[in-house]
Formats: C-alpha cells, sequence, structure tokens
C-alpha cells in the first residue's frame, strides 16, 4: 500500500488559503471557545479523528472543561451549555448537513450579530475543509501540539 502525501509537508502552497481563513476568524468577535465548540461538533459529526484531537487540547488549553467536551455530542441533554452556543451548535449542525431550516437559521440570527452569523457559517465551511483534507490524507491524531498552527 502507497504512503498518503503528507498535506502539512507537501501542501502548503493550497494550505496557505487555509491559514489565511484561520487568521482572520482569529480576529472575528465570535469567542475562540465558542468556535473551538463548533470545530470540535463538526469533526465529531464527520469523524475527524486528527481535528478531534487538535480541537479537544485546543479548547482544554483555553480552560474548556472535560465533561462539556465529553458531553458535546449530546449537547441537547445536557445544561452545560448556553443559548448562544446552543444557538451556535444547532447552526453548525445544520449547515454541516446543507439544510438549515429558518427555525434554526431565526434562532441563530438572535443570538449573532450580522457580521458574526457570517463568521460563524465560514467558520463551519472551513472546519468542514479541514475535516476532509485530514481524512483523505489520514493525518495521524495524537501528535498535535497546543498552538503548533499559530
Amino acid at each position: 500500500m502507497e504512503t498518503r502525501i503528507n498535506v502539512f509537508e507537501k501542501g502548503q502552497k493550497a494550505l496557505g488559503a487555509l491559514f489565511g481563513i484561520a487568521g482572520y476568524l482569529k480576529k472575528a468577535t465570535i469567542e475562540k471557545s465558542l468556535l473551538e465548540l463548533v470545530d470540535y461538533r463538526v469533526s465529531q459529526i464527520n469523524n475527524c479523528a486528527y481535528c478531534l484531537d487538535m480541537h479537544s487540547k485546543e479548547a482544554l488549553a483555553n480552560g474548556e472543561t472535560i465533561q462539556r467536551l465529553c458531553g458535546l455530542s449530546a449537547w441537547r441533554e445536557t445544561p452545560y451549555f448556553t443559548q448562544r452556543e446552543r444557538a451556535a451548535l444547532a447552526y453548525a449542525e445544520a449547515v454541516n448537513a446543507c439544510n438549515v431550516p429558518d427555525e434554526i437559521y431565526n434562532i441563530a440570527k438572535a443570538e449573532f450579530s450580522d457580521e458574526e452569523l457570517i463568521d460563524l457559517t465560514f467558520a463551519i465551511a472551513t472546519i468542514n475543509t479541514w475535516n476532509r483534507m485530514n481524512i483523505a490524507f489520514s493525518n495521524t491524531p495524537g501528535a498535535y501540539r497546543v498552538g503548533q498552527f499559530g
């Protein structure tokens, strides 16, 4: 079996665009902790082990709790998340499924400004791209270090 491409070594030119988006999102007004939750939840849905490793480490380093991370796949049944977080998680799941009903959109719109909702949508689309890159090129989870990519 042929070894897959190491996209982080060979794909720097292409990945530059994704790193640029990441830089933009770091300046977004949405809380970093919320964006980490969204990245983690979408990565759960997409079965991206590399991104789960990365975003769990980043979230924990930024003060997230193990209890909330462990309960994230069942966030609707837990009391751990704020209304804003719940709106973001429902919206992330809907965008990820390519089906955003008016009810979910309106709940998200009530919690986020226009700019924030655009940025949240951009963040969801971006983690989807990262998930697909990491799954396609079989990047091995476990070696990520907090802050590794800036």
